[in-house]
């Protein structure tokens, strides 16, 4: 099968388009046929190599996989050949204390496709039968691929975690990324108020369609000041934050006392300083946040069949252009999803 594939870890030059041998399917898996595969901030960090990811190479990115089933191994049932799914990116072990609590997210082997395990930006995928989803009804093979690792994350983050009530205020960070893109429409849904920040003035009429009700340019205007500005002097009720060091301290202090800010990222770095006197005298909370549960991924999908959400695509490019799309992934060409098709 055709690929794309690191040897090493590096900037986007280390991605090639390649042949490479095609998984094996063992017992319980699943080998899918890729139509669409979209792309995450997370490919670029297994790209670059992390401590926290520790990948065996050559290597295969890729968590996002919407496609065709073309063989099952043995043992599985519920699934058959022809049928359209999308992959569930996170890899869970459904036997330990977590998983059989329904926090599979917190699974003590937890992964995510294109990881520790090749992933799908290539021609073929195989991954456990338990991982493959049909597609939500009316959904494009692009558009199923556009939303899994995002969406899980904004619904684990605003109602696992922040437990949003309508009514509420939230700032959303980004709302040109796949977390911001969901959590915006995700908000709005649920009833609330939605702020979010995007880094040109081009970006603002995008963001407005998917629903926030003020839109702040980030490079050129204070976003606390905005956030204070736009809620009389409160605050907001909930942060989704996924920048880190660059935007921390406006994101903290842009909380309403009792606030909620949840992170799930640090695109901008790890470290951050925090004055907690703030934290405890205005009675906010920080809470970290990775991935989602299936039962939310379910969720998920039940209100993208609905359209009550949508994917939001930026471009759609061919599978041997996969270095073109990281390079647009790493400059912030975009908005919404990048989408590869073999």
């Amino acid at each position: 099968m055709n690929a794309v594939v690191f040897h090493r870890h590096g900037g986007a030059d280390t991605l090639v388009y390649e042949e490479a041998p095609l998984p094996t399917v063992g017992p319980g898996d699943v080998l899918v046929r890729v139509k669409a595969c979209a792309l995450n901030h997370l490919d670029i960090w297994i790209r670059e190599g992390i401590p926290a990811f520790t990948v065996p190479l050559p290597h295969i990115g890729g968590s996002d996989v919407a496609g065709i089933v073309e063989r099952v191994g043995a043992g599985v049932t519920g699934v058959g050949l022809g049928d359209r799914v999308f992959v569930a990116p996170g890899l869970s072990c459904w036997a330990c204390e977590f998983c059989l609590s329904g926090r599979d997210n917190l699974c003590t082997s937890y992964h995510i496709l294109g990881t520790r395990v090749n992933g799908g930006m290539a021609e073929f995928v195989v991954v456990p039968a338990v991982n493959v989803l049909p597609i939500p009804p009316g959904l494009s093979f692009e558009q199923a691929a556009a939303f899994p690792l995002t969406a899980v994350t904004a619904w684990h983050m605003l109602f696992g975690l922040a437990r949003l009530r309508p009514a509420e205020d939230v700032l959303v960070l980004g709302a040109g990324s796949g977390v911001g893109t969901m959590a915006v429409q995700m908000a709005r849904a649920a009833g609330a108020r939605v702020i979010t920040t995007v880094g040109t003035d081009e970006k603002i009429e995008k963001a407005k369609a998917l629903g926030a009700d003020a839109v702040i340019n980030h490079a050129r205007e204070d976003t606390t000041e905005r956030v204070k500005a736009f809620t009389a002097g409160r605050g907001v009720d909930v942060v989704i934050e996924h920048v880190g060091p660059a935007t921390w301290d406006r994101s903290i202090r842009s909380l309403a006392k009792g606030g909620r800010l949840i992170t799930c990222g640090a695109t901008t770095g790890p470290t951050i300083t925090l004055d907690l006197r703030f934290l405890y005298m205005r009675q906010v909370s920080v809470i970290g946040s990775f991935m989602g549960t299936r039962a939310e991924l379910l969720a998920v999908a039940k209100w993208m069949g609905e359209g009550r959400i949508r994917a939001v695509i930026d471009s759609v490019l061919p599978l041997k252009e996969g270095r073109i799309a990281h390079e647009r992934m790493r400059d912030r060409l975009l908005f919404g999803k990048i989408i590869l098709t073999p």
